[in-house]
């Protein structure tokens, strides 16, 4: 499989693009497919150089905790975090939009996943501008001043911060699970039909389905000024889960089989020698 189709790497036109897809097989392989993630996870673990981080982005009901679930089901708990980021608190208010992301980075040897990431401050932000007020910016004194060029900065900000934690041994994908409105509104209908799916609904959820065209614009243009060699883009076509599951997954493992230099490290010298000692030691103990 290759995934390279669904790279952003010139300019694309979501309203062009197909949000489904459906591969039979896709739960089988998928649990092929993550064991293998598993494995790699571990060398990369035991190497101590490279951290990967996970972006994921996408309308409401487009699956992104299910996909988390089911795509890390095998990795050792100590190898992934996720960090879902909700509205900003007070502390977090008080530095620059990126901190609270920067903070959150997985440390060498780990797998982070942003579940909707620090693109919301050119997405939700971008839809609902009044937000930004409450990061009581200087040059901002009113949302008169965030007009298209506030928000090219900020994406290029963005770019900037991920190309310096990229240098840095970062493995950085993004992916934008792109849902159709009428999936949506299925799964919305989905949520309110069975009660035990209840909790999940919010009526906030309709109001922002309003603004979906809104929203579709501020995604392309996003994906458009983002997608870079060391953090690109991926649109994964999101009306059939477990096809957007095995993608992403597959995805996420033929990038770590490209870093041919994460081996597993060797024992000094001195311990190798000492092994068939050692193993006396345990077997008379």
């Amino acid at each position: 499989m290759n995934t390279n189709q669904y790279k952003v790497s010139k300019s694309v036109h979501l309203s062009a693009i197909a949000t489904k897809e459906v591969i039979g097989d896709a739960k089988k392989q998928l649990k092929k497919t993550r064991k293998q993630i598993s494995k790699l996870q571990d060398t990369m673990y035991a190497h101590g150089k490279y951290s990967m981080l996970v972006c994921l982005q996408g309308m409401d009901t487009s699956g992104k905790d299910s996909l988390i679930r089911e795509v890390f089901k095998d990795v050792n708990a100590r190898g992934v975090v996720v960090h879902s980021f909700k509205v900003p608190t007070e502390r977090e208010l008080k530095h620059d939009f990126l901190w609270r992301h920067y903070i959150a980075l997985p440390e060498r040897g780990k797998i982070g996943v942003f579940n909707r990431t620090h693109y919301e401050n050119v997405l939700v932000t971008r839809v609902h501008p009044e937000y930004i007020l409450g990061e009581r910016i200087p040059a901002v004194k009113s949302i008169k001043d965030l007009d298209a060029a506030f928000y090219q900065k900020r994406m290029k900000h963005i770019n900037n911060f991920e190309q310096h934690i990229a240098e840095n041994g970062m493995i950085i994908l993004k992916f934008f699970l792109h849902l159709s409105k009428e999936e949506q509104k299925n799964r919305l209908l989905r949520r309110i039909r069975l009660q035990q799916k209840n909790w999940k609904f919010s009526a906030g959820d309709l109001k922002e389905r309003k603004l979906w065209n809104q929203y579709q614009e501020c995604y392309e243009d996003l994906l458009n000024r983002t997608s870079t060699e060391k953090a690109p883009w991926y649109i994964i076509p999101a009306d059939d889960k477990p096809t957007a599951r095995l993608l992403v997954a597959t995805t996420i493992l033929q990038t770590l089989q490209q870093y041919k230099d994460i081996q597993e490290p060797e024992l000094d010298d001195k311990t190798k020698a000492r092994l068939e000692e050692f193993k006396n030691q345990l077997e008379n103990d």
